[in-house]
């Protein structure tokens, strides 16, 4: 244990640190339960747009092998090489119990025909509507991203909080606790000794006062 000084004022002061402490454990706890609900409907999200993402992959893959298999293939290399650009994003953050998590400011993927940069003329309408599954395949994949990150750091942040009640619990509480309970101890055995003095100081007059009266 560590050193204390059994003082009144020492078990004053260890007392507020253990009303601080609890204090402190129960907001942990109440932040802790707001980040898991959020966490849990992130996660909820989640996992609807996978299965989302899922089935409009396979959809897109099954319009591509099609294209493949139908079209002329230097025509399809011609308009993916065409249609390749930068995928822009503004990414900013929203604060969760002081948890900061992006928000992802994006366009729509998907676009016009004429803004795909191939010429009408010569393509088909599968590789239309190829491009048109894929674009919507990448929309999909950066609404994942978001909410993967968030799910990441949220669950984070849970651990982190975890681990300070589980100090606070587990460790600073009672080591306060012990220590109030060794100080009051102390000062109520000291007390006891000097009453226990004071009785005897007292006969002891007592008897000086007899013996002078006789």
């Amino acid at each position: 244990m560590e050193q204390v000084n059994p003082t009144r004022m020492e078990l004053i002061k260890k007392n507020a640190q253990i009303k601080m402490a609890e204090q402190g454990r129960d907001l942990l706890r109440q932040k802790m339960d707001v980040l898991i609900h959020e966490f849990f409907n992130v996660m909820e999200s989640f996992s609807r747009s996978r299965d989302e993402l899922e089935a409009v992959a396979a959809d897109a893959q099954h319009s591509l092998l099609l294209a493949e298999a139908v079209d002329d293939p230097i025509t399809l290399k011609s308009a993916s090489f065409a249609t390749r650009r930068s995928v822009m994003l503004e990414v900013r953050s929203r604060n969760i119990m002081g948890v900061p998590v992006p928000v992802v400011e994006k366009k729509r993927m998907s676009r016009s025909v004429v803004e795909r940069g191939y010429g009408i003329v010569g393509t088909s309408g599968r590789l239309d509507e190829t491009a048109e599954k894929f674009e919507a395949e990448l929309d999909m994949l950066i609404d994942l991203a978001e909410k993967e990150t968030a799910m990441r750091r949220l669950g984070a942040e849970i651990q982190m909080n975890r681990r300070r009640v589980n100090a606070l619990e587990q460790l600073l509480i009672p080591e306060l606790k012990r220590q109030a309970r060794y100080i009051k101890i102390s000062i109520e055995e000291r007390e006891r000794e000097d009453l226990f003095r004071l009785k005897k100081v007292k006969k002891l007059l007592e008897r000086k006062s007899q013996d002078s009266v006789e």
